[in-house]
């Protein structure tokens, strides 16, 4: 049994990793000449930060590295509500720890602007221009969908031992419908610690990728009892 310490240093370093690898791929390799990886890459790269994590703190923490899917877990029942504010105050600073370093190695290269610096965005800080009510709906959706993979992957009834890469094929998929529509946030804490570095005015549009994820997860806590029951995590 891990005590509380434990698993909150786990979820900082965890979301660390989500935002510097995520985040980082994108503000340094996504448009890289020539051997750029793309969106795809990118969508990719996110997908990867949570597989290694839950592999690697999955049995210390649960592996949330994001306010949405602590809180959908609450309410899902999987996740004690007391230990709520604790996993989101460990998530935003393990994320805004990730984008400093960040900020700092691409700083490196000589006349480099940080720019949107790989935030999310409605209107013109949308990747596509999409408007704020198609915007607010796909977080709300991809974020349904990630926490119901992740009720049903971890449920104890499901197969053992592949909880990790159906999440993370989950995330990559998630990001490979939705860049282009916000930059795919479906984690509060990733947006907020990107915000901060970005040169544009998407700290102002943060509260979105607050509202909408937190909404979708709460959705999806409801939605898996009614589906799949009460099956206790793995």
């Amino acid at each position: 049994m891990y005590t509380l310490n434990q698993r909150l240093a786990a979820e900082f370093i965890g979301t660390f990793w989500l935002v510097l690898g995520g985040c980082g791929s994108a503000v340094l390799a996504a448009a890289f000449p020539e051997l750029g990886i793309g969106f795809a890459g990118v969508a990719l790269a996110f997908g990867l930060t949570v597989l290694t994590m839950a592999f690697a703190i999955g049995h210390i923490s649960g592996c949330h590295l994001n306010p949405a899917v602590s809180f959908g877990l609450v309410v899902g029942g999987r996740f004690p509500a007391k230990d709520l504010v604790p996993y989101v105050a460990a998530q935003v600073l393990g994320g805004i720890l990730g984008a400093t370093v960040l900020y700092f190695i691409a700083t490196g290269k000589p006349g480099f602007v940080a720019g949107g610096f790989a935030s999310n965005g409605y209107d013109l800080l949308s990747p596509g221009h999409y408007a704020i009510t198609a915007v607010f709906l796909c977080e709300v959706v991809m974020t349904f969908m990630f926490l119901f993979i992740i009720l049903g992957a971890t449920d104890a009834r499901s197969p053992a031992g592949f909880a990790p890469i159906a999440i993370g094929l989950g995330l990559t998929l998630i990001h490979l419908i939705s860049i282009p529509v916000s930059n795919t946030s479906v984690n509060p804490a990733r947006s907020l610690a990107a915000a901060l570095f970005a040169d544009t005015a998407a700290l102002s549009q943060v509260w979105l990728f607050w509202v909408a994820p937190l909404i979708g997860a709460a959705i999806a806590g409801v939605v898996y009892k009614m589906v799949g029951g009460d099956g206790k995590q793995k």
